[in-house]
C-alpha cells in the first residue's frame, strides 16, 4: 500500500467528520434559533398579563377588589 493512498484515506476520513460535525453545529443553530423566539414569545405574554392585571385593577376603580375570607 502506498503513502500516499494512506494519507488520502485519512484525509477523506477526516473530511466525512468536519462534515458530520458542520451538520451538527447546523442542527444546534437551529435549536439556539428557535429557543430564542420562545423566549420572545415569554417575554411578550408576560407583558401581555402585566397589561391584562393593569386593565382589570383599573376596572375596579378607586377601591380594590371585595375579598370575602371564610371562617375558618
Amino acid at each position: 500500500m502506498d503513502h500516499g493512498e494512506v494519507a488520502d484515506r485519512q484525509l477523506d476520513a477526516l473530511l466525512e467528520r468536519i462534515d458530520k460535525l458542520t451538520a451538527e453545529v447546523a442542527r444546534i443553530n437551529r435549536r439556539l434559533e428557535a429557543n430564542e423566539g420562545m423566549v420572545r414569545i415569554a417575554g411578550e405574554l408576560s407583558q401581555l398579563n402585566e397589561s391584562l392585571q393593569t386593565l382589570a385593577y383599573a376596572a375596579l376603580g378607586r377601591r380594590g377588589p371585595d375579598v370575602r375570607r371564610r371562617a375558618g
